[in-house]
């Protein structure tokens, strides 16, 4: 296909955009149940077209996590339609009024949820992102124009014939869910300059592409940013519930972005918690990385450089640093964080106070795993992504960070003097 595949496709959910406004939630609903049931009725098709990129990835020798991120099973592909059901099953947030006040001149003025418009995705190789992209989109009333990457195309293609053939059988216009089949670098700028007809851009993937989009786009473009996400173990803490928390945001699913990539611990406590951390975490395969002091402490591993601190790394490998309180936990995570996810392991009640305040993220965690950063997790549903900017949408981003607002006023006859 030549350059012109983008434009039509985008003017396509631009048209489909009009529409999809003013569908009624029970038509919504029913398209986004009947998409849910076709992806698992289609399971061996999907399967099959997975099975394809997934050999391409292989004899491109991609990191095993990126592989990994690429896989669709029949575990997976429920887990994708039950998504969809839950998004469903959410309340419609189009057309909810905000608030509304009267005014000394008799004017009433709310304010009231409404759609985007078009909401362009460019995402790399994570074909679940196809189905939570339009399944979300479909739900705010928007159109998805959505954007793979070549290592999963194959995937894509298949899913979407899938789930855009059973929403138009309930009623959703042609258009709502529109793949670019492209997937040469020209294809995503054609999308950065489509200003009027993409109303807004949401990339998802490495830092690369997410520069690339938020440098270039002249389309608004909600950032999601890179996961170097950190946990501190302060000195009060649990020690049996930081070893559990730590293994786990490491281990559970390195090659995501809510998943640690650097461990703070207080001094006061490295030389009791560390060994036995480091064990555990070297016997599931993790390659530890650490600053002159913790390898003082534990000397079978490797010692971190400066690029380290600031690696997502998306594998099974911990940069680890012996820190001097909270104070310089804090001021490390604010220089070298991308703002994702940060936790803290404490007892002490004001340091997880001033934990909650003085880290700046999208996510900040007491006691617990930063694995959690997650619409599903956080009850929102499936979700378009993490947001890492502060403008209109920060964190998970579910159905109503999909939607604007706009004011609505009624009068009786009032002009202004």
């Amino acid at each position: 296909m030549n350059k012109s595949e983008v434009f039509e496709r985008a003017s396509k959910a631009k048209d489909a955009a009009r529409l999809l406004s003013n569908l009624s939630t029970e038509v919504k609903n029913n398209a986004l149940l009947a998409m849910a049931d076709a992806l698992e009725q289609e399971t061996d098709t999907i399967i099959q077209s997975n099975k394809i990129d997934v050999e391409i990835g292989k004899k491109k020798n991609l990191p095993a996590a990126l592989v990994d991120r690429l896989v669709l099973n029949e575990s997976r592909i429920k887990g994708m339609a039950d998504g969809l059901r839950e998004v469903a099953e959410l309340p419609d947030p189009v057309g909810k009024v905000i608030s509304m006040w009267r005014r000394p001149n008799g004017l009433e003025i709310g304010r009231r949820r409404v759609p985007l418009g078009v909401v362009g995705i460019i995402y790399e190789a994570r074909p679940n992102v196809t189905v939570d992209a339009a399944g979300l989109a479909l739900k705010a009333g928007n159109a998805a124009l959505l954007r793979g990457s070549s290592e999963a195309i194959n995937s894509n293609k298949a899913i979407v014939k899938i789930i855009k053939s059973a929403a138009r059988g309930k009623g959703i216009p042609p258009g709502a869910i529109e793949l670019i089949e492209r997937t040469d670098r020209k294809a995503v700028e054609e999308m950065m300059k489509l200003r009027g007809y993409i109303d807004v851009l949401i990339p998802r993937g490495g830092p690369g592409l997410i520069k690339a989009v938020v440098e270039n786009s002249i389309v608004p473009v909600i950032e999601t940013g890179a996961g170097n996400c950190h946990t501190y173990i302060e000195a009060s803490a649990d020690l049996k519930m930081a070893k559990a928390i730590a293994f786990n945001a490491k281990t559970h699913r390195p090659g995501v972005c809510n998943a640690m990539e650097t461990l703070l611990v207080d001094k006061r406590i490295a030389q009791e918690f560390l060994p036995e951390l480091v064990k555990v975490l070297q016997e599931a395969g993790v390659d530890i990385r650490g600053c002159e002091e913790t390898c003082k402490i534990v000397t079978n591993i490797k010692r971190a450089n400066e690029d380290d601190w600031s690696t997502e790394y998306l594998d099974l490998t911990l940069a680890v640093k012996i820190v001097n309180g909270i104070d310089e936990a804090i001021a490390h995570i604010n220089k070298y964080s991308t703002k994702h996810s940060e936790a803290i392991v404490t007892r002490d009640y004001n340091m997880s106070r001033r934990f909650l305040e003085e880290v700046d993220a999208a996510a900040v965690y007491v006691n617990a795993s930063t694995r959690f950063t997650d619409g599903n997790q956080f009850g929102l549903g499936a979700e378009m992504g993490i947001s890492t900017q502060k403008l209109h949408a920060r964190g998970p981003m579910g159905l109503e960070e999909l939607t604007t607002t706009k004011f609505v006023i009624y009068g009786n006859g009032q002009i202004r003097k």
